[in-house]
């Protein structure tokens, strides 16, 4: 593959629980967004964002995002059996009909 080739998009399934060991941090900021809105649609309204344990970097950055985002009700430190600080459990907003509008 060459450098003016964009790799494939990577289709990531909808489930409530999104591991970001599998993204680069650059990639994060339009990803959670864009997870949490199909969540949405689909009725999901939890879900287990996991940034890992490491430097706390990562974490740090997915905190800031989540107090940004409007869909974003509320989100709390992972559970012992959840990941714990490893990762961060997100309440979100109801779907609302009206936004279908707005993201096409």
């Amino acid at each position: 593959m060459s450098a003016d080739h964009e790799p494939e998009p990577v289709r990531i399934p909808i489930t409530g629980e999104l591991d970001l060991h599998l993204f680069r941090p650059s990639e994060v900021s339009s990803l959670l967004p864009e997870y949490f809105r199909e969540c949405r649609r689909l009725g999901i309204l939890t879900v287990r964002v996991v940034h890992g344990k490491g430097s706390g970097t990562l974490r740090a950055g997915v905190l800031q995002l989540l107090e940004r985002e409007p869909s974003v009700i509320r989100f709390r430190t992972g559970r012992e059996d959840e990941g714990s600080w490893g990762a961060t459990v997100v309440s979100l907003l109801p779907w609302n009909r009206d936004e279908e509008d707005c993201t096409s």
